[in-house]
């Protein structure tokens, strides 16, 4: 109460010069100064460290109004929060829910939210017009001081200067590390980014409760480092075409629809002094709109073998493997053996030459594969392209559920215009309807979404390991992986596909489409399981793979997708991370390395009292030379000790501790 009652002292102290506000995190750690004159700003500081001065915030209606500009405020209010909410399927079981809130009334039909958590400060719009109306356009800047260091995701398709180009694309590329002032003017960026000032504040860019709404880019506006919003335009005529996909032919000239009153995105500053508290934020996850589910008792998390990455090579069985029956049966019984909740039927299952999911491959007698698994205690997942599950979500889900299929795992949407945002709320509503998880692929951040739709349990947007079937070693897997829990799962949980069992130590690495490697060792690929939140994550090798490495096999079986507690012990962005996850009383512990090869100290002190026994998986001696090398080992534990552990180049750990 008394930092609000200082803040409101504030502003009638500076109300004499111009209508400013200022907003403080619970701990007192953040600083948000709104500016609400000529136009509408606001800056963020982090104890002193400004991590980005005054930007500008507002709307452009399609009958010339414009929110924001000039900015008029007529009324303000403030709140705040403290509670624990509930988050199943995610990171830990509850988060605390803790912020000031200001609002600035701007009018009868519009206001601005500001919410400052200890981690960070969040703004959206509000709207009360009832009349259907377009957005034009909408202004998001972050001005940052000092020319700071941004590790960012240039959109890889599309002309340069051709933003429009740029905007159908998968959200799938490794981070470009450079000053601000050097990245490329004529590529946009996908969120999140994160940008570090000399001081090491870091800020990360990004948005949450993105409902109905284009998806924000950034582009980089040299000299002045700057980073500004770029947002597509609404379709205006799609056409078939790519893969199995809708391709924007048109555009209007307006980015979204507005049909009455709702709440626009939250536009997310996340401002940590620590990397560690980067890797921990759950501000995507608290932004969000809560569930629109009232039963979730029926969503099953878990892991899933996985057969389009090792392309259905199998070995060591008297039948041709591929998409038939006795390869999925062979699929079906691994998983059955090794308590794996699903099995995928990606690619190949249906028509996709028609984006046709009624007509399924002659080979396949999907009611047997369903009853062979349901058997089997082991459920089916089908691949779909985005045209052909939009054609019918209805029909489909209604016929495929009666079958009893558990869930699709939806691709090639490669788009986030306000249509595509449209489609996947939309589909979320009626898979539930039906009972149906769902994983999204070709498709941007979750931004929360996974909170409003439980069953949405994971989504790519991420440059994972499928890239690694034909990349050339030049693009560095080990470093990415060691910026992904920094950058992009800050936005919510990612389908990876870890879990390689052909591993290639530095410099061994090879692209392979039918035996595919990971780069790094094999105790890094174990490592991911604890170090990426993914609720639904696959086993991306094949069964034979897996049946002669049991003693991963094993472990990799035993790893929970959701969890009661996560803890990042240590973490450099872009070299190292270690995180300790606990489901019930059993902690689970996985450390990984770029490509320098490191000691890692792992305090225990996160344990109860008394002793523990760790199985531990750690680099073999040889592990910088054969990344499948590798130790097991077991050995009791306490809190008051400490694990000295050395990792080979793109190297890792994984622990089980009891």
């Amino acid at each position: 109460m008394r930092k609000l009652f200082l803040s409101s002292l504030i502003f009638v102290s500076l109300g004499a010069w111009g209508a400013k506000y200022q907003l403080e995190s619970p701990d007192g750690h953040i600083k948000a100064t709104v500016d609400a004159a000529d136009r509408l700003t606001w800056s963020v500081e982090r104890d002193g460290v400004t991590a980005f001065a005054p930007s500008e915030l507002g709307l452009k209606l399609s009958d010339g109004t414009t929110v924001g500009t000039p900015a008029s405020v007529k009324k303000t209010s403030r709140k705040s929060v403290s509670r624990m909410i509930a988050s199943p399927f995610y990171r830990a079981d509850s988060i605390k829910e803790e912020y000031n809130e200001l609002t600035l009334n701007l009018g009868k039909k519009w206001s601005v939210v500001f919410r400052a958590f200890n981690d960070g400060v969040a703004y959206r719009f509000v709207s009360a017009e009832k009349k259907p109306y377009n957005i034009v356009s909408e202004t998001v800047e972050y001005n940052i001081p000092d020319d700071a260091m941004a590790a960012i995701p240039y959109v890889v398709s599309g002309k340069d200067g051709d933003f429009k180009s740029q905007f159908g694309n998968s959200f799938e590329n490794t981070y470009t590390q450079a000053p601000l002032s050097q990245l490329n003017n004529d590529r946009l960026a996908f969120l999140p980014v994160v940008v570090e000032r000399p001081e090491g504040v870091k800020l990360c860019i990004t948005e949450a409760d993105l409902v109905s709404y284009p998806g924000m880019y950034v582009n980089s506006t040299s000299p002045e480092s700057s980073l500004r919003g770029v947002f597509a335009p609404y379709p205006k005529e799609v056409e078939a075409g790519g893969y199995i996909q809708w391709v924007v032919k048109e555009y209007e000239d307006y980015i979204a629809r507005v049909d009455g009153p709702r709440s626009f995105p939250w536009r997310v500053a996340i401002v940590t002094a620590s990397d560690s508290d980067l890797a921990s934020s759950n501000l995507s996850y608290l932004l969000a709109e809560p569930s629109r589910l009232d039963d979730i008792s029926w969503i099953r998390p878990g892991k899933v073998a996985w057969d389009w990455w090792n392309d259905w090579n199998i070995d060591g069985v008297d039948f041709q493997s591929g998409i038939n029956n006795d390869t999925y049966k062979y699929y079906i019984d691994f998983a059955s053996k090794n308590g794996i909740e699903y099995v995928i039927l990606d690619d190949g299952w249906s028509d996709n030459g028609n984006a046709d999911l009624f007509k399924v491959n002659p080979d396949i007698d999907l009611p047997m594969l369903v009853n062979y698994a349901r058997e089997r205690n082991v459920s089916l997942i089908l691949w779909a392209g985005y045209r052909a599950f939009d054609k019918d979500i209805e029909g489909v889900c209604r016929h495929y559920a009666d079958m009893g299929i558990k869930g699709f795992k939806v691709d090639f949407m490669n788009r986030d215009d306000q249509e595509v945002s449209d489609f996947i709320y939309r589909s979320a509503d009626i898979a539930a309807k039906y009972n149906l998880v769902l994983d999204l692929h070709g498709m941007y951040k979750p931004a929360g979404m996974n909170r409003t739709y439980p069953n949405l349990l994971n989504f790519e947007g991420v440059f994972g390991l499928e890239n690694l079937k034909w990349v050339s070693e030049d693009k560095d897997q080990t470093k990415y992986d060691v910026m992904i829990p920094f950058i992009r799962q800050v936005a919510g949980p990612l389908d990876y596909t870890q879990g390689a069992m052909l591993n290639g130590s530095i410099g061994n690495y090879r692209p392979s489409n039918s035996e595919p490697m990971s780069q790094g060792t094999r105790c890094h690929q174990l490592a991911l399981y604890m170090i990426f939140d993914s609720p639904l994550n696959m086993l991306c090798d094949n069964p034979s793979n897996y049946m002669r490495e049991q003693e991963c096999t094993d472990f990799i079986a035993d790893v929970p997708t959701v969890w009661d507690e996560t803890r990042v012990l240590a973490a450099s962005m872009g070299e190292y991370i270690v995180t300790a996850r606990r489901k019930g009383s059993t902690w689970y512990v996985g450390g990984i390395t770029d490509r320098t090869p490191r000691d890692l100290d792992i305090d225990l002190s996160f344990l109860s009292p008394g002793t523990h026994r760790a199985i531990m998986f750690t680099d073999g001696a040889n592990a910088h030379r054969k990344g499948r090398d590798y130790r097991r080992s077991e050995r009791d534990v306490n809190n008051t000790e400490t694990l000295s552990l050395h990792l080979a180049p793109g190297g890792g750990f994984a622990l089980r501790i009891d």
